[in-house]
């Protein structure tokens, strides 16, 4: 039950902000989020989470509703690097930096209510 994307061009630092929000938050609760947050970020995270569930529904046959997200990290892919020119024939450096994202979902631990009683001594 794991999703990933490679080599998107967003700065970890930035993506990172996103992820730490929806990390342990029910599948349902991250999609909402993930909709209406005004970051770049977001819209790729939303993908990302989409796929992790689908993944889960079709693969293993789970249910969305029963679903978190487990782990969810940002790790730092290649760097472009680039230039603008500045005065004096310089040239002023440019890093345009991309990331990989990976989340991975969990079902919920059942309730304590259907769990049987222990007997205690």
């Amino acid at each position: 039950m794991k999703a990933s994307v490679k080599h998107i061009r967003i700065s970890p630092k930035k993506a990172n902000v996103v992820v730490g929000i929806i990390r342990g938050k029910r599948v349902g609760d991250a999609l909402d989020f993930l909709k209406v947050a005004n970051k770049k970020a977001a819209d790729i995270l939303y993908k990302v989470v989409a796929s992790a569930v689908a993944n889960a529904e079709n693969n293993d046959g789970k249910r969305s509703e029963n679903l978190f997200i487990k782990t969810a990290f940002v790790t730092k892919g290649r760097t472009l690097r680039r230039g603008v020119p500045a005065s004096r024939g310089r040239v002023a450096p440019i890093k345009k930096r991309s990331s990989h994202i990976f989340v991975e979902l969990a079902e919920l631990e059942s309730s304590p209510a259907e769990k049987p009683a222990k007997k205690t001594s």
